[in-house]
Formats: C-alpha cells, sequence, structure tokens
C-alpha cells in the first residue's frame, strides 16, 4: 500500500486522458472570470474548489508576454492562501503559455515534475478576456496522482492505508517471531542430534528437524510476501495484474511446503513407515492439482487482463480519430 509508482500513474493518466482533460477543462470554466483575482480574491470561489477538487494545488493569472500578474493561489489541503513566490515569475517558455493559440481555447499539458512539489503533474491553461478587454491567462497545477486517485474513487481508501499498514506490519513481525522460534526449535534438535550421534537415535528424528525447517521457510515466505505486497510496495487492487500476483506468490509459497512435506512422507515409506504411503501419494496428486489450478488461474487471468486492455486502447483509438475528424 505504498504510494503509487510513477509508473503506475502515467499508466492510469493515459488510461484516462481524455476524463482527465474533461475535468481540467470544467475546473477552467468555472475560475475563468479576472474578477476572481483581483484583490481581495474571492476566497469563497476557491475554498469551495479545494473542498471539491483536492488535487488542484495552484492558481495564477499570467498576462500575454507570460509574466505572471498575481502570487500563487495555493489551494493545498483544503485551504487557501496566498503565497508570496510567484508574482512577476516569467512563465513565457511554458508549454502552457506558449501553445496557447486563442480566446477561450484550454491547453493541457503532458504529465511533468513540479518544481514546487516535487511529484507528476498537469498543468491546464486557458485564455479569457475580460470585460474592459484586457486579455489573461488562467493557469491551474494540480498533483496527478491525487487527480488519478480523486478519479479513481480511492481517496478514502488511501486515507486509511497507515492504519492498514499497521495492521499488516504487526501481523508480519508475529510470523517472523514464529519463524524465530521454529529456527531454535531446529539448532536445539540438530544440536541433540549431534550430540546422540554415537548412542542409539531413532533415525527418523532428521525428518523432524526438516519438517521444522520447511515450517519456519514456509511461514518467512508467507510474511515476506505480505511485507511487499502490502507495506512495501504499491498495490493496485483496480488491476487484475496485481491480485493475481499476490495469489500466485500465497499459493507458490504453499506449493513448496507441500511438496517438501510429500518428500519427507515419501522418504519415510521408503525407511519402513508403510503408513506414510497414502499420504505421501494423496500430497503428491495435491501438489499437481494445485498446480494445474494456478496455471489455468494465471492464463486466464492474464487474457481476461489482455482483453480490457486492448478494449480500453480500442476506446482510446476511436476517440483520437474522432477528435481528429472534428479538427478537419
Amino acid at each position: 500500500m505504498a504510494a503509487m509508482s510513477y509508473l503506475s500513474v502515467i499508466e492510469r493518466y493515459h488510461e484516462y486522458e481524455h476524463l482527465v482533460h474533461e475535468l481540467l477543462e470544467s475546473i477552467l470554466i468555472g475560475v475563468g472570470d479576472i474578477n476572481l483575482f483581483e484583490q481581495p480574491i474571492s476566497a469563497k470561489i476557491f475554498e469551495d474548489m479545494a473542498i471539491s477538487y483536492p488535487f488542484v494545488e495552484l492558481i495564477y493569472l499570467l498576462d500575454q508576454q507570460g509574466m505572471q500578474i498575481c502570487p500563487n493561489i495555493s489551494v493545498i489541503n483544503q485551504q487557501v492562501k496566498l503565497m508570496a513566490c510567484g508574482h512577476h515569475a516569467d512563465r513565457s517558455q511554458r508549454p502552457y503559455f506558449t501553445q496557447l493559440t486563442a480566446i477561450d481555447t484550454v491547453h493541457i499539458t503532458r504529465p511533468y515534475l513540479s518544481n514546487s512539489g516535487g511529484g507528476l503533474c498537469l498543468s491546464a491553461s486557458q485564455m479569457i478576456k475580460s470585460a474592459s478587454g484586457q486579455v489573461v491567462i488562467v493557469v491551474i497545477d494540480v498533483n496527478l496522482t491525487r487527480l488519478i486517485e480523486f478519479m479513481m474513487g480511492d481517496s478514502a481508501r488511501r486515507k486509511m492505508s497507515p492504519f492498514f499498514k499497521s495492521i499488516y506490519a504487526a501481523i508480519v513481525l508475529c510470523l517472523f517471531v514464529l519463524v524465530s522460534v521454529l529456527m531454535w526449535t531446529v539448532i536445539r534438535d540438530i544440536y541433540t542430534l549431534f550430540s546422540q550421534i554415537s548412542a542409539t537415535h531413532d533415525p527418523l528424528q532428521p525428518f523432524g528437524i526438516i519438517i521444522f525447517l520447511t515450517l519456519a521457510l514456509a511461514i518467512f515466505d508467507l510474511g515476506k510476501t505480505i511485507l511487499e505486497e502490502e507495506v512495501l510496495m504499491h498495490k493496485d487492487i483496480f488491476r487484475h495484474s496485481s491480485t493475481r500476483r499476490t495469489i500466485t506468490r500465497f499459493i507458490s509459497t504453499i506449493l513448496i511446503a507441500i511438496s517438501i512435506e510429500a518428500l519427507l512422507t515419501m522418504f519415510k515409506a521408503s525407511l519402513g513407515e508403510k503408513q506414510y504411503i497414502e499420504p505421501a501419494i494423496l500430497m503428491m496428486l495435491a501438489v499437481v492439482g494445485l498446480l494445474v489450478g494456478l496455471g489455468i488461474y494465471v492464463y486466464l487471468g492474464a487474457k481476461a487482463e489482455l482483453l480490457l486492455t486492448q478494449t480500453q486502447a480500442g476506446k482510446h483509438t476511436r476517440r483520437v480519430q474522432t477528435k481528429s475528424d472534428i479538427g478537419d
């Protein structure tokens, strides 16, 4: 449940690019009035925007030469503040200025790293004309990660992430403590085994040690999987591949443990413990069944996700073609 990686954010942006642009265009329409920026600024409008659109970070105005003609209006954390920086800054080389062509047109940049926040962001700009004939450019900077979370309805879940992480971390800690106990048992049994090497001892005793080692390996691998998937890594619950990866790793851990136990049981049977033959065969069959089931699950899951990706790509291509036809 770590923060979304830049790669995940960019992938999601390309999936929802059309919707992102429509949303930003609607926000620009809402603030496309130069009177809102006169001193004192219309704080109520921007406060409502901060509540409704928590991904908006900065709003400011440029003149026709690309010079910023008002301080940065920060709307971070649902609070509106006038920042001292930004006023009279030269923005004439920025794409949100250079690529605007006419009054009331809107330009939205490609994702880029913000100089202020350091994260991925977008800038949307619109050229407007006041009643007195003054032409200005309204620019909005948005945090792309929060925008994607907002559009996917994931903001509330992200707020609960620290709580979820702490629970998973506590579970992993308990699992690792259990592994330590098992390893201590293994070390003690190995010491006992070597101390009785000259005396008469049970030939099956080493198998008990291996069983404890196997359990320690399986539990450690399970704890490691939970730690990586739920605490350290970003897990996109909206993608089938993320869930499929977690299930695959979990089933793989079980497969390894059962396979080793089946081999140990088979070895016991070969040493004369005939009562272990049937359990060994059943465990081997269980391993084969799990492998076949896992293979079918991975294959069908990957195929379904491929079809979904192709469908989304087809929709995006049709939207681009429609825009091209309208432009022509």
